[in-house]
């Protein structure tokens, strides 16, 4: 065993023609790599929606438009734009279209509300805001508040999708009323905005990739939300990385497609799907409302994908659906999971359906995101979320920064070119999360193991302390998750007068015949006693984030009788 792999033992296990190191630097800038697509792949379809298409001289064209329009309007280099919709045609165009401009993308949930709204425009300091007619309503809400945004692009989930676009916008408006009423001064449509770009031809900017490509903001799941600093190499290493560990894999990307389900404005949809996508010249397949599973199921019947990149509930959703039987899952090739644990019982049931198993990885917002992947030729689920990817460090450390030895758990910390640049107008927030070293603290108890693979526990402020004693949430929901008339699980900590505190699940049944005391039973055969729930409290749904994440901190909150904290 040479040095290096002594070091990093995961080296010793990564599959034939991945390198351990990339080289960060060799593509340059976001925009390079775009354009470098749009010229390499011109006719090859790239964008899908509501069944319409268009290729890559055309996504190309209409960046060049947007980022035409929004200099025109007077932005300067570095400014900040901010992105407010769902996965609709127009959403990467805009991406790229403030990227080439020499701008900083800000993505925004759509379902925030305008308090949420608020803190993160005048956080970031967005200038101009394209949001979706649905949304409007939200924005109208948060003007009041509103410190630095001049004026509002309003895009229709129609647009760019030509005569179909109608037929969109129609039943969206008024067969769906999905527009609630909303007055906003200094608006702009996207169709006249785009008009307006194609004037002029887009003004060539010295862009560096140590310029902010974006401002991901991490939500606020934990306190007030904070927005990762990711710079064009951050984003560019990554999907470098992520394509070093696919391509020996995945082969011909010619004709690749892949669905992207999760929101764009997520990190994970956002690089590992939208960008990514970009690179290999693939067709992103986009899907505007990934809640609505029985019309994810008909778009993975008529688009018969090659990759499929979800959270663990979008495949429990889906391996449970009355017609996922009917899906021809002949064309995929790879499955990954990651924004949350994924359940051992739900990789299972996916596999059975699918054929395919869970391929699993792990990242985070402040990482761009991917740290570990699992490799993709696994045949089964392994419970873990794989090896480091290239050029990328792991520890595992104790809460005073020492290392853990193999086989322990401790916090996992990383080292990588994805790792963000720090807190945006945060140093101290900054401060927090780095060591001395230069390693980012994730907040994630992690497992290292002899191969190097890595297995996540659970998040450390989730850990639930009983008379000394811990438990892992992720533990005990995955078996009850297991238990045949469950469908979704969380457990949480609460307070307890005799061991500080208990452990207490609750659970979205599949079958109404199932008790309480029967889910008690089954868990004390597969934990120890001290894991098992003391209390068990049936629930029609959970609390989750939009992309289906299980957010235990507003079931806890709810529980506790706590007001919603601040964003």
């Amino acid at each position: 065993m040479d040095a290096q792999t002594a070091l990093k033992p995961w080296l010793a296990h990564y599959p034939a023609g991945v390198p351990a190191d990339i080289d960060a630097a060799s593509l340059g800038t976001l925009v390079d790599v775009f354009n470098e697509s749009v010229a390499k792949f011109g006719d090859h379809p790239a964008l899908e929606s509501f069944g319409k298409r268009i290729n890559y001289t055309e996504f190309g064209e209409l960046a060049q438009a947007l980022g035409s329009g929004l200099q025109r309007m007077g932005l300067k280099k570095g400014d900040r734009v901010a992105i407010m919709m769902p996965n609709v045609m127009a959403y990467a165009p805009i991406i790229f279209g403030i990227l080439a401009g020499g701008f900083t993308v800000v993505n925004v949930n759509p379902l925030y509300t305008a308090r949420e709204l608020s803190h993160q425009l005048n956080d970031a300091g967005a200038r101009i805001l394209f949001v979706l007619e649905n949304f409007c309503h939200t924005v109208e809400a948060a003007l009041p508040d509103l410190k630095t945004v001049e004026r509002a692009v309003i895009v229709a989930p129609g647009d760019l999708l030509g005569l179909k676009g109608a037929i969109v916008n129609f039943v969206s408006r008024y067969v769906k009323k999905g527009v609630p009423r909303y007055a906003l001064p200094a608006t702009i449509r996207f169709g006249r905005f785009l008009a307006f770009g194609r004037e002029k031809p887009l003004a060539k900017v010295d862009l560096s990739i140590d310029d902010v490509a974006f401002l991901q903001y991490t939500g606020g799941t934990t306190g007030v939300a904070k927005g990762a600093t990711l710079l064009h190499r951050n984003i560019v290493a990554n999907v470098l990385q992520c394509e070093a560990w696919t391509r020996p894999f995945i082969g011909d990307t010619a004709h690749y497609s892949v669905v992207t389900a999760l929101p764009l404005y997520h990190i994970l949809s956002l690089t590992g799907c939208c960008v990514f996508t970009c690179r290999i010249g693939g067709l992103q397949i986009l899907v505007a409302n990934p809640r609505d599973v029985s019309g994810l199921v008909k778009t993975l019947q008529t688009s018969k994908p090659n990759e499929l990149v979800l959270v663990n509930t979008l495949y429990n959703a889906l391996a449970q659906h009355r017609d996922i039987s009917k899906v021809d899952f002949s064309n995929l090739r790879v499955c990954i999971a990651g924004g949350m644990a994924t359940q051992a019982p739900v990789a299972q049931r996916w596999k059975e359906v699918s054929g395919k198993p869970i391929v699993e990885g792990y990242g985070l917002s402040e990482t761009s995101p991917v740290v570990c992947l699992n490799r993709l030729d696994i045949e089964e689920f392994t419970g873990t979320i794989g090896y480091p990817v290239p050029s990328t460090d792991v520890s595992i450390r104790s809460p005073d920064g020492a290392l853990m030895p193999i086989g322990e758990a401790g916090e996992l910390c990383v080292k990588g070119p994805q790792v963000m640049a720090g807190y945006w107008q945060r140093p101290d927030e900054t401060a927090k999360v780095m060591t001395a070293d230069g390693y980012l603290r994730t907040g994630d108890v992690a497992i290292l193991d002899a191969q190097g693979m890595v297995k996540i526990v659970d998040r450390m402020k989730d850990m639930i302390v009983m008379s000394g004693l811990k438990v892992f949430p992720n533990e005990v929901e995955e078996v009850l998750a297991s238990h045949p008339k469950v469908l979704e699980a969380a457990v949480i900590g609460v307070p307890d007068p005799h061991s500080g505190e208990a452990v207490a699940a609750f659970v979205v049944p599949k079958d109404p015949s199932l008790k309480p005391e029967e889910l008690r039973a089954f868990a004390r055969e597969k934990l120890t006693a001290y894991k098992v729930p003391k209390t068990v409290e049936f629930r029609e749904t959970l609390p989750k984030t939009n992309v289906g994440k299980i957010l235990r901190r507003e079931l806890r909150d709810d529980v506790l009788g706590k007001p919603p904290k601040a964003a």
